[in-house]
């Protein structure tokens, strides 16, 4: 029995060996169909704790809420994000990047107190958040080379993670699910003073 397997599988391994050596066609891109850029942009979020962890403590807050806050958010944060990013691909100069703690300290809090925010402002947060993060990646991205496209996927990625998350926080009903919300939220608030901490020393 051992005889027939080896007997099948070594040839099968060079084979497999001898396709893999064989050299093809690389492509870093897509730009065939055009969805390179859209994919850069996916990609930056989730590659970017700055940006993502702030989105994620919004969808947290949102869901701590309602269903109403959470679809407020939903549509909401992406597209002031897009229109950030545009804004700030025309005219950002990338300034303002280590303001970001304020995103951590102010979302995280609320989420560990619990805060029963109203809908309003929910909405300014959902504006003021996206408007500022998508400013300063448009700032980075280069207009001229399909950063309309970049944009996109990134907005398309905030209305994923935020559609995940608040789906997740909204029909949580049991204390110690509700503690562990409370617990992610003070995590990220803590990172904001760690990157306040690390601001001021920079700085001085």
């Amino acid at each position: 029995m051992m005889r027939r397997f080896a007997r099948f599988l070594f040839p099968n391994l060079f084979a497999s060996a001898i396709c893999l050596l064989l050299p093809r066609e690389a492509a870093a891109h897509l730009p065939t169909i055009g969805l390179g850029p859209v994919y850069d942009g996916v990609l930056h979020l989730f590659l970017s704790p700055e940006d993502l962890i702030p989105v994620i403590a919004l969808a947290l807050l949102s869901g701590q809420r309602g269903a109403p806050f959470g679809r407020r958010s939903l549509w909401l944060l992406p597209l002031a994000w897009f229109a950030g990013g545009m804004l700030g691909m025309f005219t950002g100069s990338g300034r303002g990047a280590t303001l970001t703690f304020v995103s951590f300290l102010l979302l995280g809090g609320l989420v560990a107190a619990k805060a029963r925010i109203s809908l309003a402002v929910l909405t300014v947060a959902a504006m003021l958040l996206g408007c500022f993060h998508g400013y300063l990646n448009g700032a980075g991205i280069n207009r001229y080379d399909d950063g309309t496209y970049a944009l996109l996927g990134l907005s398309l990625a905030v209305f994923v993670v935020v559609a995940l998350f608040a789906s997740l926080v909204v029909p949580l009903r049991e204390q110690w699910a509700q503690v562990a919300v409370r617990v992610a939220g003070s995590w990220i608030a803590a990172s904001g003073l760690l990157m306040l901490g690390w601001a001021v020393r920079t700085a001085s």
